[in-house]
Formats: structure tokens, sequence, C-alpha cells
């Protein structure tokens, strides 16, 4: 699959969207995205349901309008929050029909009912392109027992998810031509039994596409065996996301399994702590080598022996900042606090993973 067309609009493919989670790539606007290559963003479903809600996105014509940004616009549903805030945290309580958040501090705590519907309902008030079924994440270290009622609830919320997304279609009168796109998520863990039952349910039901879902990372290393068992129970006629991941050679093995739509927090956080990316040969080449982290270094912009470099970050990049600058002034943006590191140096690292997209296009 090369492409993906929405909303009368095609998506080339392989695509990597970065982390927008409340309406902004931080640091960056529109017009500095676009310059990076970046054609696509990920958006919080639940975050900008408790910041904003639903009217406001409605009165301000959709996120795309809100953000002057026109490129693919994917809503995580919040299922995520129910592994960091709910599991991790214990700011809140699942279950059947949803998920409770609570927000504000012990003293005066704001409850948030979240269900599936009103997952979906947000989606539309953003305009996304691209929607996500709200499912249960679990824990990495969950009991069968937990995992087991995880995938029950998955399934059942992405039966509530189709139906509300099928009468939101039919609310506003959208075609087959002119309408978003709904993807479920398979979760499971580690447990392929599971993996398989999810997915076999989530089919049968009929999406869009599938995602992996849950934590694509095991021991600090890509779950590369339970990946690409996942990627065979997906359709192959249909999109297959891999949620989360992930840094370049893990997108590079990934789109060489199947998938063809990641999103990963790495390049714009590691940016503001500091962590460059850097090219350590031709990028064309990292595409097809057999050991492509050989082709992906990391510079910490903070150490002493950048206090006089001139020389840009990467040779081998072309963005904005390696193209003006140089790393002494990367340096010294970071050490004096001003914010214009931020934008430089998360400029890079787009435009780093915006190269390898284009270099995995031209396979």
């Amino acid at each position: 699959m090369k492409y993906l067309k929405i909303k009368n609009k095609k998506y080339s493919l392989p695509i990597f969207c970065p982390d927008g989670t409340r309406a902004v790539v931080r640091s960056l606007d529109s017009v500095d995205l676009k310059k990076t290559g970046i054609e696509g963003i990920v958006v919080n479903t639940f975050h900008l349901q408790t910041d904003l809600g639903s009217r406001f996105f409605e009165k301000a014509g959709g996120i795309k309008n809100l953000m002057n940004f026109n490129g693919l616009v994917i809503s995580d549903s919040g299922g995520f929050q129910v592994l960091s805030l709910v599991y991790e945290r214990g700011q809140g309580k699942i279950n059947d029909n949803g998920v409770i958040f609570y927000s504000g501090g012990i003293k005066k705590p704001k409850r948030h009912l979240f269900t599936p519907e009103q997952s979906i309902q947000m989606q539309f008030a953003l305009g996304a392109d691209i929607m996500i079924c709200l499912d249960d994440c679990p824990q990495i270290k969950a009991s069968v027992k937990k995992i087991e009622q995880s995938v029950k609830r998955t399934i059942e919320w992405a039966k509530r998810s189709k139906q509300e997304f099928q009468k939101q279609l039919r609310r506003r009168k959208l075609s087959d031509a002119n309408r978003p796109l709904l993807f479920g998520v398979i979760q499971g863990n580690d447990n392929k039994r599971l993996r398989k039952l999810c997915a076999q349910e989530l089919i049968k039901i009929g999406f869009d596409g599938y995602g992996f879902g849950g934590w694509p990372m095991k021991n600090n290393r890509l779950d590369k065996p339970i990946l690409k068992y996942v990627a065979g129970l997906m359709p192959d006629n249909l999109p297959k996301y891999a949620l989360g991941v992930g840094k370049p050679e893990d997108i590079i093995y990934c789109f060489g399994i199947g998938y063809s739509i990641f999103d990963c927090v790495l390049p714009t956080r590691d940016a503001r702590h500091q962590r460059l990316y850097v090219f350590t040969g031709k990028p064309e080449k990292a595409i097809k080598a057999k050991n492509p982290e050989k082709y992906f270094g990391y510079l910490n912009i903070d150490k002493e022996k950048y206090y006089q470099d001139n020389q840009p970050i990467s040779k081998f990049c072309d963005c904005h900042t390696c193209q003006n600058y140089f790393r002494a002034y990367l340096r010294h943006l970071f050490k004096i606090n001003e914010t214009l590191a931020f934008r430089l140096a998360t400029i890079h690292n787009l435009r780093t993973y915006a190269k390898v997209i284009e270099e995995l296009r031209r396979l």
C-alpha cells in the first residue's frame, strides 16, 4: 500500500507522525512542520477533551483549522492514558462502561468520565482523519487474568466505538468518500493466544485499519517477535499502524514487516533534552543496511567538547538548523535556557525522521 485516501485527499505511506498531544508539536508551528517534511501529527483525545472540550473544537472548525495545519491528523483515543494515569498512577478507575479519571489534586479532585462513545464524539469534533477506538492498555507485567480482561474490554469497547462512529457518520451525513477512517487496536501484551483472539474479534467487527496496542518495547529494546506476530494477524489489504514506534532503526524494521504508520514522542522529547540525532552515513544506505542502527548516532549537545564546535549537527542533514547554525550555538542556547534551542533542536530531529520516511518511500 503506497498511500491512504481520506476525505478525498491522498497521504503517502509510510508516514511518521510526531506527538502533538495538546494541538501543538512543542516549540514548532505548522510552517516549521511543513519545512521539516513532516506530513502528519498525533493528538490526544482525552487531553483535548479535558483541556478545551468538544464545543470549542466544533466552533473552531476542527483542529486543523485551529492549528493552520493541513496534514494528516490522527487522534489517539485516550487508551494509553488508561495505562499511564489509571494503572500506573492510580489517578482513576476503570470498569466495563469506561474510564473515570481524576484531576485537580487530592483536595479538589475533578472527575472525568470517558467512554468509548465520548471518545468517538470528541474525535469527530476534532475533525481527525484517522480515529482510534478506545482500548484498555494493560501494564507490561500484568497477569494473564488482567490481560484477558483487557482484551475482552478492548473488544467490547471497539464494538461500541464502531456503533458510535456509524451513528456520527449518519448524523453528519458523511459519505465513504469524505469520511474519516476508524482503526481498531490489538491488545494482548506478549501473549500470542490473546493477541490472536483480539485480532480475530476486531476483524469480525470490521475496521479501516488496525494498530499494534500496548508497549512495543521489551527490556529497553524493540520487541520484534511480537510486533512481527501481530503484523501477521492484520489484513494485508489494510494499513497497519505501529503505535509508539519508535527509533529510526525501529521504523525501518517495522516497515519491512508490514507496518506503514508510525508515531513516537522520542524525536521531540529528546530534542528538548539536548539529545540530537546524527546520521553516521548516507541516509539512503541506512534503509538498505542489514544493521541500520549503525547509521544512527546521538549527540548530547550539553557536553563541553561542543563549546567551540563549528560543525552542523549532522553533515548528512539538510534541515534549517544544520544549514544555518553550528553545534556550538545550539550548546550555548541550551546553556542559557533560551527557548530557541528547543525549536532548532526539534526541527533537526524531526527532519531526521522525515528523511528516513522519504528514503523508505523510494524502495
